[in-house]
């Protein structure tokens, strides 16, 4: 496979907004009337509950986990180490997710879907896999005590490309971590407004079990 038909095949399967489908599907519903307005899994289990938003959330991150685990092996004669490779493959999916070209590139988040693309990488490397632990934790400890996902993916996000400095990742590492750290922050530039305005609304997990159809957040 082309190194630029993999980047394509990867940017497409990003793209694909599996939590708009699950609700159409299951509910009827656009997600992109509901909540927060956005296709991403937060939106999904926020307004229809945890039975459509755990498998958006599941779909998400395997479109950022195949193109680094299954994609790259078909890859051949770039010139271009393994490595970097899956990262390109990986910033393709993720940029799919946030700006998909199925939906007038207007996408989510790109949380879920990034995650996917870090555990896909880490299969290759100790070290990232000991900052994804870092990461997760720091990022379920911020979740457990503000109640905005919001907030512990901004967290994470700043603190994604420090930890590869800290640990000394290679260059691309590097690169890459800090372009999808500024992907992530400006994703959620409009949860950033609300934050500092104190008008982000906290996360309930318990209370999300049925579709919540007005659309609350701008």
């Amino acid at each position: 496979m082309n190194i630029f038909i993999g980047i394509l095949l990867s940017y497409l399967l990003g793209s694909i907004p599996f939590s708009l489908i699950l609700v159409k599907v299951f509910k009827n519903i656009d997600l992109r009337k509901m909540g927060s307005g956005n296709i991403g899994a937060t939106n999904a289990f926020r307004t229809c509950g945890y039975k459509i938003g755990i498998p958006a959330l599941l779909l998400d991150i395997a479109k950022g986990l195949l193109p680094v685990i299954l994609f790259s092996e078909f890859i051949k004669g770039t010139g271009l180490s393994k490595d970097s490779q899956r990262l390109l493959l990986g910033l393709a999916s993720i940029c799919g997710h946030n700006w998909p070209l199925y939906l007038n590139f207007k996408g989510g988040k790109g949380i879920a879907t990034s995650f996917g693309v870090v555990i896909g990488l880490s299969l290759k490397n100790l070290f990232l896999g000991k900052i994804i632990g870092l990461i997760v934790f720091i990022w379920v400890i911020v979740f457990i005590f503000s109640g905005f996902v919001s907030l512990a993916s901004i967290i994470s996000a700043i603190l994604f490309p420090i930890f590869l400095e800290i640990f000394n990742l290679p260059y691309e590492y590097k690169v890459f971590g800090i372009l999808i750290s500024l992907f992530a922050l400006y994703r959620h530039k409009s949860n950033i407004y609300r934050l500092l305005r104190k008008e982000e609304n906290r996360f309930n997990v318990f209370s999300r079990f049925s579709c919540q159809k007005k659309k609350t957040l701008p």
